[in-house]
């Protein structure tokens, strides 16, 4: 599903070159669900940029769903993200003038005229994650816990077979924040999809299966959930 060999990420050059990722390779299954944990500065932001799509590597091959980025035109990259990855973010990314329902349908939107059964699938969605009720109101007028239900709602408009999450309790509460990886955790399993998740929380990072640790741009433990 996803699959990493000896991954390098290089910033700038000369005196100001960084090494944020140092030789990374991993291997994720179809349907696991792993938390990335780090020290700042060990390199998971851009591990996780990098399985987006949103960079690419100095050196090393990703293979996401079957395919190699290194052999993917930009054109055919945008599409592999926006149909077969789902984002997840701390801040949401919600359009504030766009209904609940909407901002699920936001995917949809950017690529072609909505079809009445891309409405009832919105809908199941967030009927999923609860929010049935909230479909006609705009994000000023949910709390921050039904922001990110429905951004996690989106995430999943194209079904897509791997769902990226950064931080995505980093802006709730603590009782919020279990309620929503509860929530993301259930909805994966339902769906069969692969999971990464970036945190810094210790016990959310246990919401998963297997936590890898980042530290100084190399993988420093790799191991299932106890």
């Amino acid at each position: 599903m996803i699959v990493l060999d000896n991954v390098t990420k290089v910033y700038g050059d000369g005196t100001t070159q960084v090494e944020a990722l140092r030789g990374v390779s991993l291997a994720i299954g179809r349907g696991e669900f792993v938390s990335i944990m780090g020290p700042s500065g060990s390199g998971k932001s851009t591990l996780l940029n990098l399985l987006s799509a949103l960079d690419a590597p100095t050196s090393g091959t990703i293979v996401l769903d079957g395919n190699d980025l290194r052999t993917m035109s930009d054109d055919a990259i945008t599409l592999l993200r926006r149909r077969r990855i789902g984002l997840v973010f701390q801040f949401f990314n919600l359009l504030p003038t766009l209904t609940a329902e909407e901002n699920v349908l936001l995917p949809l939107l950017l690529e072609r005229r909505v079809k009445p059964e891309d409405r009832a699938l919105a809908r199941r969605l967030l009927d999923e994650v609860d929010l049935g009720a909230r479909a006609r109101h705009t994000p000023t007028e949910l709390s921050g816990g039904e922001m990110q239900r429905v951004a996690i709602a989106r995430a999943f408009i194209y079904e897509p077979p791997i769902i990226l999450a950064d931080e995505p309790t980093g802006n709730l509460d603590s009782s919020t924040g279990a309620d929503v990886l509860a929530l993301m955790r259930r909805q994966a399993e339902q769906h069969g999809n692969t999971v990464v998740m970036v945190t810094h929380d210790e016990s959310a990072a246990r919401v998963g299966t297997r936590l890898v640790r980042l530290r100084d741009g190399r993988i420093e433990a790799d191991a299932p959930v106890s």
